[in-house]
């Protein structure tokens, strides 16, 4: 985004985080995600509605000042945000919290279906672009997971790993809450 063009992304992004700051809560999962220097365009908001639906306990941001809340359909005022500088303080956060540490990486390490998925762990996405920004010999308790993709490409978008990531540790420590666990807008608004 242009600095000129960016200016009212940034004016509500931080009017949105005011209100995360006010209102957001850990969710019913242990399933942290960092977001290792993505675009600050799209991504970001879609994986925290993804983050919210899923009931994640944090989102994680390193490198990435602001970003434009509207994909987010407004939760990112429910899912905790904490903005960091580097994977580093990341890393040493979620490992004094007792988390393990995942990297999602395209056709690198371990499936996602059949590795172990402790209950506290953070899953990492790195930018769309060029992937996370970190070496991973420098972090060898990160460990590296893919996600099994058939076709021809061999990338996905990564919002879309995201909740495929949130999907399956939910798959494997979540129960289904039914299909009115919490009052939805939609539902609330066209019910009467």
């Amino acid at each position: 985004m242009s600095r000129g063009k960016d200016e009212p992304v940034r004016r509500r992004f931080l009017q949105h985080k005011f209100l995360n700051a006010a209102h957001a809560r850990p969710g019913v999962h242990g399933l942290t995600l960092v977001l290792d220097h993505l675009k600050p365009g799209f991504n970001v908001g879609k994986i925290f509605r993804s983050a919210d639906a899923f009931g994640a306990r944090e989102v994680l941001l390193v490198g990435v000042p602001y970003f434009d809340p509207a994909p987010a359909v407004g939760s990112f005022r429910h899912v905790p945000a904490r903005f960091l500088g580097s994977f580093a303080e990341a890393y040493d956060l979620l490992r004094a919290e007792g988390a393990a540490v995942f990297n999602l990486e395209a056709g690198a390490g371990e499936s996602l279906m059949g590795a172990e998925l402790p209950e506290r762990c953070a899953l990492v996405l790195g930018n769309e672009g060029v992937g996370q920004s970190f070496r991973r010999e420098d972090f060898p308790g990160v460990g590296a997971l893919r996600i099994p993709q058939w076709g021809r490409a061999q990338s996905l978008n990564v919002s879309v790993a995201a909740a495929l990531g949130m999907y399956e540790y939910c798959r494997r420590w979540g129960r289904d809450p039914g299909p009115h666990a919490l009052p939805d807008r939609n539902r609330i608004k066209h019910a009467a």
